[in-house]
């Protein structure tokens, strides 16, 4: 919703903004969506940066899940650009063929949907620009083509939001710029150290992103890859430069200087969203949730007590590993908060999580407000996948994380929990991908206990929270990083505008893929 500066200028100019315009283009999963939503935010609340007035700032989503944030929206496309806003950020639905939130399921429809995405942000942008409101800059959120073809096409700066840690935007950086056949060669070697420029340590294959040591097959891999390659091509040969990082520089001051040495780099995190003026979304339905319920139970468990066990907004348990959390909690012996949603539950699932519960040591809940529970003092630890938005939420709320790491971006994360930042602990899957309850208690009790090293993990996951803490906070540094990103994306930027509109092979070869990789993304 424009402000009354935002009209008033408005006005002068004929009827034309003339500041800063950011379109945010991003996937329909919640793992992006949040992030995206924050920025957004964040934008729109900078003001005379560089004398040009206010930021505008327009989040632009599949009409599938457009239509999930607002429901009152089900008969909107995309002709009615900026339909819908929160009262700070606006909403421009595009649409990629599939408004049914279904998949292309084969590589003519794929191809299709790639076209339809390209045409439908096209168009979000012309009729912004016809608004009055031109795009000054695309935003996309990490891999996402037809954002980049747009940008090209239009002749518009685009920018790159890396939703990740600036480790793991090095480690896919350096694939594509010399280290490839490196790691590729060593992919079936867990423990093979491989050196990266400017990291203070080797990663070991094992905590790589899964898709850049995949030795599967997975045509999944093989379409990520193929788009990342094709971003890295685009960022690093046409000039456009501009990244910014969900990180702070206390928390990565190593990896984000290293890329500073080849891209415009701003850090601009911890974005996370967890105060009353930047809500999460949540793209399923909650409605049975019962807030009230945890969280007065949460209120009469003891201080740093409670196991709050959690695997991400899409994740679903097999029987096996549901039945391996159940032993788990039974030997750890501690209270719980365990989510498990109901759609993502078989049968099987459901009789092993009404086993638990009938023990009354705790609690299972198809839905949770993840930043209320981790700031309660009664949690004690987060048993998590670690996907970048929980593993920098326990961070800002200074809660010790067992991590169990599956796929994307996960592994690399667990690195730096265990490793880098002594924030926690890295439990072990077994041959069948399982995380034992076994391995869950173990890492539970060194966590909860009263031994040195659980004591020095809650000492430096207290330091970790003061650091995340003064970076988000009002003039500090992510704030001064924003502020020079929009400056920076105010300026001359005719690399990116130059760019010839042609798509090469790779560049249709990564859209063939675009909707399944969506996703699995939302998995992280």
């Amino acid at each position: 919703m424009a402000t009354d500066e935002q009209h008033q200028r408005h006005s002068r100019n004929g009827g034309v903004h003339t500041g800063h315009h950011f379109l945010i283009v991003a996937y329909g999963v919640q793992s992006h969506l949040n992030p995206c939503r924050v920025l957004a935010h964040r934008l729109a609340r900078i003001h005379g940066v560089d004398g040009s007035g206010p930021v505008l700032a327009t989040v632009s989503l599949p009409v599938s899940a457009h239509r999930r944030m607002f429901p009152s929206s089900r008969d909107v496309d995309n002709k009615d650009a900026a339909s819908a806003t929160d009262g700070v950020v606006s909403y421009a639905p595009y649409s990629n063929g599939l408004d049914d939130g279904s998949m292309a399921r084969d590589g003519e429809a794929r191809a299709r949907s790639r076209q339809a995405t390209f045409e439908s942000l096209s168009a979000v942008v012309a009729t912004l620009t016809a608004r009055g409101r031109p795009v000054t800059c695309v935003v996309c959120s990490m891999v996402l083509p037809a954002a980049l073809d747009v940008a090209r096409e239009h002749a518009i700066p685009l920018a790159v939001y890396w939703i990740q840690p600036a480790t793991v935007l090095a480690a896919y950086y350096h694939y594509f710029h010399g280290h490839g056949h490196l790691v590729a060669s060593h992919a079936a070697d867990p423990a093979y150290e491989v050196s990266l420029p400017g990291l203070p340590r080797p990663l070991r294959i094992r905590d790589f992103p899964s898709f850049l040591v995949d030795t599967t097959g997975s045509e999944l891999a093989k379409v990520f890859n193929e788009a990342a390659g094709e971003l890295f091509e685009r960022l690093g040969d046409h000039g456009c430069t501009k990244v910014l990082v969900n990180t702070f520089d206390e928390l990565e001051p190593a990896a984000l200087a290293a890329m500073k040495e080849h891209l415009d780099v701003f850090a601009v995190g911890p974005v996370i969203g967890s105060s009353s003026a930047e809500p999460r979304i949540h793209l399923f339905s909650h409605a049975g949730a019962d807030v009230k319920r945890y969280m007065e139970w949460l209120g009469a468990q003891a201080a740093r007590s409670v196991v709050y066990v959690s695997f991400g907004s899409v994740w679903t348990y097999s029987e096996k590993q549901m039945e391996e959390i159940a032993s788990g909690l039974r030997r750890c012996g501690r209270p719980y908060l365990l989510v498990v949603r109901n759609d993502g539950r078989q049968e099987d699932v459901s009789r092993s999580l009404d086993d638990l519960v009938q023990e009354g040591l705790g609690m299972v809940v198809e839905w949770c407000d993840q930043p209320k529970v981790l700031s309660h003092p009664s949690v004690g630890c987060f048993v998590t996948h670690c996907g970048w938005n929980s593993t920098l939420e326990a961070m800002a709320l200074g809660v010790p994380v067992v991590a169990a790491p599956s796929l994307f971006d996960q592994p690399t994360n667990a690195f730096l929990i265990e490793e880098e930042w002594a924030s926690g602990v890295r439990g072990e899957r077994n041959s069948e991908g399982v995380f034992t309850g076994e391995e869950l208690a173990r890492c539970v009790e060194l966590l909860m206990g009263h031994g040195p090293r659980a004591i020095e993990i809650r000492e430096r996951v207290e330091a970790l929270k003061g650091m995340a803490q003064e970076a988000a906070a009002s003039g500090g540094p992510a704030e001064r990083s924003l502020r020079s990103f929009v400056m920076a994306a105010g300026s001359s930027d005719e690399a990116c505008r130059n760019t010839p509109p042609n798509l090469s092979k790779s560049i249709k070869s990564m859209h063939a893929g675009v909707d399944q990789l969506a996703l699995s993304i939302g998995r992280s």
